[in-house]
């Protein structure tokens, strides 16, 4: 039950609010019962309005991220993960097997193997970046 106090052109009423049922209100005023029905409820929000400030546009670069590179045979990333570290410089050569780079995912070490040989014409990451699953991180020419 909640009580109230209110003071109407110098008038003082007590009123307790004794129940509710949908739209309708059951309330003692000094002492005298009514039955009230009320048009509409105030809904107050408990959760917070949150504002984002506007997102900028991106670049054309930003826009256009390579998914395939043309030429040469492409070392993909096996699983999701963050480069731990690289063994390899563009222009190096490498035979079938060698260690490209060390590739940490789900918590363990993974090395990437050469499965091609050649040089290396292009390195897309470098350490601390993290890839998706057959994000392109190296080509072999």
């Amino acid at each position: 039950m909640k009580k109230f106090n209110f003071t109407i052109s110098g008038n003082k009423y007590n009123v307790n609010i004794i129940s509710q049922n949908a739209n309708t209100l059951e309330v003692e005023v000094n002492g005298t019962k009514y039955s009230v029905e009320v048009e509409q409820q105030l809904k107050v929000s408990k959760t917070p309005t949150l504002v984002r400030s506007s997102v900028p546009t991106p670049t054309t670069k930003e826009k256009k991220i390579p998914k395939k590179l043309a030429g040469g045979y492409e070392v993909k990333s096996p699983l999701p993960g963050s480069i731990f570290k690289l063994l390899v410089n563009e222009g190096d050569v490498v035979k079938v097997g060698d260690k490209l780079l060390i590739m940490e995912a789900m918590k363990m070490e993974n090395n990437i193997l050469a499965e091609k040989e050649g040089t290396v014409v292009k390195i897309n990451v470098k350490v601390g970046d993290t890839v998706l699953q057959n994000d392109v991180l190296a080509i072999i020419e």
